[in-house]
């Protein structure tokens, strides 16, 4: 007797294709569903930007549906300190008594708000409807930790905060710089797409204080001193016009202040650049030579950049070696800053913070005109600046000044620089709403109400990855009782606020992208050509995208500047410097050490509340904060592998890491990834002067080794 086994063909599933709402990729994926169970995770073939490849967090997507506590209702903290489970309807008007009072009480701006990068655009949108608008309130983004500093260069010097490339230009270009990025373990599809270059003789060069992964598979690492990149980089471009390395046409057509600039940098000589970044003149002028010698640069910058206190000015110094040599608009070329979470684009575009809906200012006559004629409101109604940073926020809460706080999808207390004093600043409040998947996070500790929430594999909305590329994430599981999205909570404050007819047109996501496409009319960011409908199953549509143009910006990866033409009002790029700072916060003999920060591996992602459901990551990762030191540090101090040492701060904390010993961190550094509190325990309370973006990556620090139990 043959017996014959038939597997289970996919065609007897259901398939949805979703967006991975992890990293600023937006991967997506087909997912494979039977009896409202997640079957398998397959990357979405033919997609632009994953093309059948993903890292091992957006495969583990369906780990969602095991360990996301179903039925979940509002929890209100009682007199006593234990946890009330109430209705939906209660929680909401709870909320929304309570942030009247406290406004009433301390004043409009005593409730604020910290949203993230990762909800849909449709999700930032309401919040800053119903926050920014109606309350007349601050909201600021988790993407202040990572991408404010991007956002600020780009609107400097381009007019709009508008990345232009395609990641296609990775596989374009046959020179490829990366500077304070490590997309090895930060963004694996984006290392995937070098690794498929097949421009002869190209070239992966990186610039990084730490022999990264991507450092030990480059064909070059520069191994500067801690935030000495703005002087490499005016060093390197006083070099290249010294030697006269220009693209003068371009130069000439298309930027303004390169004679100002030109001028600045001759007091960045070859001498002061070897002194300052600890190269040696032989590296600084073979750099020069590889960025001349390429005919498609490209230069790719990500959180080692932004995250330091003249980040800005470092970043517009890497968009102005691509202006002077020309290499910017074309294939394989660009000044391109990584994104880190996988909405940031949206939020920087479309939660009404820093600018209004769809880009432009908060004053601007026309502007206000037109987002209250789209939303159907009086202009008084709109919010009328932009909003208090992240830092004031919590300044502004441990000063007594702020009462309330709401927070969705994040968790400050974890991810917060200087963390301790976002401590402090919780049990200073009066209300504080922390709304997640998870009650388990850290800054759920001290919340006043928890509003638990659906994972993405439950909600839909719209996602824009790095490149500008918009896609959908639509429900792949069918939501049990009493389960609701983030979109339906900030709706249900809303209402129980009494916005009434402010909410005419948001009932739903799909509407409120649909007023957002309107809002986005005639900008930068012109997206009215897409329909909610061309999103589903697509291949993703780059921004801009307005309606009446869909045919000549019909190809799917589409870069910007071709023409030579930027956002300014002259059409031209700006050259922006200025001299370099004195380290605010130098080593000094009681801190003689550098701590710096980064991502620890593929399956980690930010303060683990999300990866920790995954067995496999959870199985090769570390359970507790561990940091990496030099070998002959190690030595010098009798420190093994796996010694436990305690690391004080310039900002007055300290913490135990166990210690891994290595080769790649230089000598009297410290390298400690970021996914245990105890790494931002230590960061101090600094930030970039322009984009406000903390610096994490440089703090001085001094350690000593715990004695043996």
């Amino acid at each position: 007797m043959e017996f014959i086994l038939i597997d289970r063909k996919e065609t007897d599933m259901k398939k949805i294709q979703s967006t991975c709402n992890y990293c600023a990729i937006d991967c997506n994926l087909d997912f494979y569903v039977e009896d409202n169970r997640i079957v398998k995770v397959v990357p979405t073939k033919g997609y632009p930007v994953n093309d059948g490849f993903s890292c091992i967090k957006g495969l583990s997507l369906d780990k969602q549906q095991k360990t996301v506590k179903p039925n979940s209702c509002p929890k209100i903290r009682q007199e006593d300190g234990s946890f009330k489970e109430v209705s939906w309807d209660e929680g909401f008007q709870y909320v929304a008594d309570k942030l009247k009072e406290l406004q009433a009480k301390y004043g409009t701006e005593s409730v604020a708000g910290i949203s993230t990068g990762q909800l849909t655009l449709e999700e930032f949108a309401l919040f800053g409807h119903v926050m920014r608008d109606h309350l007349k309130t601050n909201v600021d983004g988790n993407t202040r930790l990572c991408m404010a500093t991007a956002v600020v260069a780009h609107k400097q010097s381009y007019g709009f905060d508008a990345p232009g490339y395609t990641l296609n230009d990775l596989e374009l270009s046959d020179t490829i710089v990366l500077i304070g990025a490590n997309p090895v373990v930060a963004h694996p599809v984006v290392w995937g797409r070098i690794r498929n270059n097949k421009v002869p003789g190209h070239k992966i060069i990186v610039v990084d204080p730490r022999k990264s992964e991507t450092a030990m598979n480059a064909d070059y690492w520069y191994g500067l001193k801690h935030r000495s990149d703005l002087l490499l980089f005016y060093t390197i471009a006083n070099q290249l016009i010294e030697k006269d390395y220009l693209d003068h046409k371009f130069i000439e057509e298309h930027t303004e202040k390169f004679e100002d600039f030109k001028e600045f940098v001759k007091d960045y000589t070859l001498e002061r650049g070897v002194k300052g970044t600890g190269l040696s003149e032989e590296q600084i002028l073979e750099f020069v030579e590889l960025i001349h010698s390429g005919k498609k640069v490209s230069f790719w910058w990500t959180m080692g950049v932004n995250q330091g206190y003249e980040a800005v000015r470092t970043a517009q110094a890497i968009i102005n070696i691509a202006l002077m040599t020309g290499n910017i608009g074309k294939p394989g070329t660009g000044a391109n800053s990584i994104t880190g979470q996988c909405n940031a684009m949206a939020s920087r575009a479309y939660s009404n913070t820093a600018v209004f809906y769809g880009g432009g200012d908060f004053t601007n006559p026309a502007r206000r005109a037109r987002i209250a004629e789209v939303l159907g409101v009086d202009e008084s109604k709109l919010a009328e600046k932009p909003t208090k940073t992240y830092n004031q926020i919590i300044e502004g809460i441990n000063a007594g000044e702020i009462k309330g706080l709401w927070i969705l999808c994040t968790n400050p207390r974890h991810s917060w620089t200087n963390n301790e004093t976002f401590a402090s600043a919780a049990k200073k409040l009066e209300l504080f709403v922390v709304q997640d998947i998870y009650d388990t996070i850290e800054s759920a500790e001290d919340c006043t109400v928890y509003f638990p929430v659906v994972p993405g594999i439950k909600k839909e909305g719209t996602y824009i990855n790095l490149e500008r590329r918009l896609s959908a994430m639509r429900p792949v599981l069918e939501r049990g009782e009493n389960e609701i999205s983030d979109y339906e909570a900030i709706l249900g404050v809303g209402k129980a606020l009494g916005m009434g007819s402010e909410l005419e047109g948001w009932e739903t996501p799909r509407d409120c992208f649909n007023l957002m496409r309107e809002c986005s009319r005639n900008m930068p960011c012109d997206i009215t050509g897409v329909t909610w409908e061309m999103l589903e199953n697509s291949h993703g549509i780059q921004w801009p995208y307005p309606e009446g143009r869909e045919a000549e910006n019909k190809e799917e990866q589409r870069r910007l500047y071709s023409d030579g033409k930027f956002f300014t009002p002259s059409k031209k790029a700006n050259f922006v410097f200025e001299e370099v700072r004195e380290n605010p916060l130098p080593t000094t003999d009681e801190f003689p050490l550098v701590l710096n920060t980064g991502r620890g591996s593929v399956g980690q992602w930010h303060t683990q509340s999300r990866t920790k459901e995954v067995k496999f990551v959870e199985d090769v990762s570390a359970k507790k904060a561990y940091i990496y030191m030099n070998t002959k540090m190690a030595e010098e101090n009798s420190i093994k592998e796996m010694d436990q040492i305690r690391v004080y701060s310039v900002n007055g904390q300290d913490a135990v890491f166990a210690v891994k010993v290595t080769d790649n961190v230089q000598y009297k550094e410290l390298y400690a990834p970021i996914h245990y509190i105890e790494c931002n325990k230590l960061t101090p309370s600094l930030y970039d002067s322009y984009s406000k973006e903390p610096s994490y990556k440089a703090t001085p620090v001094r350690f000593e080794k715990c004695k043996e139990e």
